[in-house]
């Protein structure tokens, strides 16, 4: 029997989500105060252990929509969680190189150095692990192998939660500054340290405008599922175990109002790029560079075989790569009770 719940606990990251979408709307809060529960925004707490839980899930009665790392990671290193969702919205996944670098194609990158980031004191290095897996998806296109290329790490400090999100104009940010800096490789590219590096999503689209920069493969324009999947595709909706066994209608509720904001995007194009605009922390302009002109039509939260495959073939990258210690079965990770609910509902409804 489901409880009530008094608080629940909501984040995401700065990528395009139904969640995202929700909370601007308003409509997550609507849903849960209907069951007489408050939400919180896990990212603007003040305490940095409740931040810490974007990443390592361990705060109870909390949910997460965003990219898949560290959900896998939580789950390979032992936390209760459970997948009550999966949405793949395509994105550039971008191997940059400076103009005169003479690297046309992946081919070209052997015997070359490529900068990637190294986030030491992070519980899981999740920008590192993104960029060796679109290194080593757009390698083996060409029959080559992360090792044919020179590996040039940037050490950067401290951790993805050190401060709070910010509020610019009633607008939240996606934490504050961070310790170390955001592209040391790109400034690494910059001062010809290194020959290539790999950026993604809107921020990755604008960089390479801004810096005139050559894009030498795009893996998430690929027509191969399996070498667009990464850590954004597909994204992970994830609860923790006790919100599914005790407060099971809040689960369903969040699903709900996530859905919800997905069907009113198909239908407002305009309006849901603004909307994704601040998710990202980008303008519309880059929005559509990043995620397409029908990125309102790719906000589709489901359980698609494609994205269990996808999801399963990049959490045992992640093992191969020893970013989680073990590799488990993505489909037991995935709880349908709550999608298959709604269905049920929406079904006796028409």
């Amino acid at each position: 029997m489901s409880q009530a719940l008094d608080t629940l606990w909501y984040t995401r990251c700065p990528v395009p989500t139904g969640l995202g979408i929700a909370v601007q709307k308003g409509w997550l809060e609507q849903t849960l105060n209907a069951q007489g529960t408050a939400i919180k925004s896990l990212r603007e707490s003040e305490n940095q252990a409740v931040r810490e839980s974007h990443f390592d899930h361990t705060l109870q009665n909390s949910v997460r929509h965003g990219g898949n790392i560290p959900a896998i990671w939580a789950r390979a290193s032992g936390r209760e969680t459970r997948v009550i969702g999966l949405s793949w919205q395509d994105e550039v996944q971008l191997i940059l190189t400076l103009p005169g670098s003479g690297i046309k194609t992946a081919k070209d990158l052997k015997g070359r150095k490529f900068g990637l980031p190294l986030w030491a004191s992070a519980q899981i290095d999740f920008s590192r692990a993104q960029a060796i897996r679109g290194l080593e998806n757009a390698l083996k296109l060409k029959g080559l192998q992360v090792s044919d290329v020179e590996l040039v790490d940037y050490l950067r400090g401290g951790t993805h939660s050190d401060e709070a999100a910010q509020t610019v104009a009633g607008i939240s940010t996606f934490g504050g500054r961070r310790n170390g800096g955001q592209s040391a490789e790109l400034v690494g590219l910059l001062r010809g340290e290194v020959d290539a590096i790999f950026l993604k999503g809107a921020s990755a689209a604008h960089v390479a405008h801004q810096f005139g920069l050559h894009t030498v493969i795009d893996t998430g324009s690929h027509p191969e599922p399996l070498i667009r999947a990464n850590n954004g595709t597909p994204r992970t909706l994830s609860v923790d175990q006790h919100l599914l066994d005790h407060h099971y209608d809040a689960a369903v509720g969040i699903l709900d109002s996530v859905l919800r904001a997905e069907t009113w995007a198909w239908n407002n194009p305009e309006d849901t790029r603004r909307y994704l605009a601040r998710e990202t922390n980008s303008s519309e302009f880059w929005v559509t560079a990043a995620y397409g002109e029908d990125a309102h039509q790719r906000l589709r939260t489901n359980l698609h075989e494609n994205s269990i495959l996808g999801l399963q073939d990049f959490t045992d990258f992640l093992q191969r790569w020893n970013f989680i210690p073990q590799s488990f079965s993505v489909r037991d990770w995935i709880d349908p009770r709550p999608l298959e609910s709604l269905r049920s509902a929406t079904a006796l409804a028409g």
